[in-house]
């Protein structure tokens, strides 16, 4: 088809294309939900596979996910997970429309530079200008053997620009258009990440995913400027939604689509930035991102380790040093002990006590509470000045203290 035989098809369906249309909004993916989604077949109806589906709207299986992700195919959710399937009633539903197969496989046709070109009646160096300025954009790609991205255009939306801006197809570029082109500008992928997001907006309700989305245009630099919250930046990840059938399979394709979803230009990233702020406004408003705990099956939450205001003040002072049974003691008491306590009689007591705590109960107490305070030592010897003026420690305060420690200890 050239440009010639689809500009009457264009001005009859008076652009009319993919999911503007109020019927794909209540009933594709690319609007609304499929009101089936998410119920079980004996409720929603028999469902078939996609690979079945594919065959009998007479759509290869590549034009087929293209489809779904247009929006022009609705597809049901099955509970529990899973791949997607289709309705039966949505099939026959597309099957009896005027013009089957023949007008679904038109809409999903993608054509490559050189057809495209061809299609527009102009060469592929001014194709490829225009593809570059934004005059249109690219709906999916794939790596060549080279690996280098081939970006792929709908013969439709090529057909709707003919018809919306002939002036375009020959003569001389707009003054603006050329010196962006000669900058350097290429808006291929930007418009292709733009329409990316925007399909994938409108087929997420849930607010937190719809702020993962647009999370996905931003590196983690940028990401973590915008999100400061460890945790939810973690939970935009883990709610991102996904294609309807998945990334790419081959590792290049999946890491050269990580690469093309991110913002590289400073107004895009700004933009991107912004919406993102607005849409967690939105989602911390519905609820807040789960922390560590906060799940019952995952456990109480943890509490900050705080040993030291554990125990009341009080209780620390309670606790006097000589707690022992003076039968436990050895026969003659350490000189420490006997210079600084003087010796005091035993005194009955009404009730016995109850058994000491063993030692290893008391390592929780804070040292600060029941260390004794150093006392003043005698002063230092010219010898032992450092030359800042500051005293080197004593060996000796060092040798009492760490003596002091280790009978504490025993």
């Amino acid at each position: 088809m050239t440009v010639k035989e689809a500009i009457p098809a264009c001005a009859e369906r008076a652009h009319d294309t993919r999911e503007d249309t109020p019927e794909v909004r209540d009933k594709g993916t690319g609007g609304a939900r499929d009101p089936g989604a998410h119920a079980s077949p004996a409720t929603a109806g028999a469902t078939v596979a996609a690979g079945r589906a594919a065959q009998e709207l007479g759509l290869r299986r590549n034009e087929f996910e293209l489809a779904v992700h247009l929006g022009l195919v609705a597809v049901t959710e099955m509970p529990g997970g899973g791949r997607p399937r289709v309705r039966e009633r949505e099939v026959a539903r597309l099957r009896e429309r005027p013009g089957h197969p023949d007008g679904l496989v038109e809409r999903v046709r993608t054509v490559g530079t050189a057809e495209g070109a061809a299609l527009l009646g102009i060469v592929p160096a001014r194709f490829t200008r225009l593809a570059r300025a934004g005059c249109f954009s690219p709906v999916t790609f794939y790596l060549n053997r080279y690996r280098a991205v081939v970006w792929l255009y709908l013969a439709d939306e090529l057909a709707s620009f003919a018809v919306r801006e002939p002036a375009l197809l020959a003569g001389r570029m707009p003054q603006e258009m050329r010196t962006r082109l000669e900058a350097g500008g290429d808006r291929r992928a930007r418009n292709w990440r733009a329409q990316r997001i925007e399909r994938m907006l409108r087929r997420n309700e849930d607010p937190w995913a719809r702020a993962a989305v647009e999370a996905s245009a931003l590196d983690s630099a940028h990401l973590a400027e915008v999100v400061e919250d460890p945790y939810e930046r973690a939970y935009l990840v883990r709610v991102r939604p996904e294609p309807v059938f998945g990334r790419p399979g081959s590792l290049p394709a999946r890491e050269a689509m990580g690469e093309l979803m991110l913002a590289d230009d400073p107004d895009e990233i700004l933009w991107r930035r912004i919406s993102l702020t607005l849409s967690l406004e939105q989602a911390r408003d519905e609820r807040p991102a789960p922390r560590p705990g906060d799940d019952p099956g995952a456990g109480t939450p943890a509490t900050p380790r705080l040993a030291p205001t554990a125990f009341p003040k009080a209780a620390v002072k309670r606790t006097p040093e000589p707690t022992w049974d003076p039968a436990s003691e050895p026969a003659s008491e350490p000189a420490w002990k006997a210079a600084s306590e003087p010796t005091r009689d035993p005194v009955p007591e009404p009730a016995p006590e109850p058994p000491p705590a063993p030692a290893s109960t008391v390592v929780p107490v804070p040292a600060p509470a029941y260390a004794p305070q150093p006392t003043a030592s005698p002063p230092l010897s010219p010898a032992m000045e450092t030359p800042s003026g500051a005293r080197a420690p004593s060996r000796k305060r060092l040798l009492a203290r760490l003596g002091w420690r280790r009978r504490k200890d025993g």
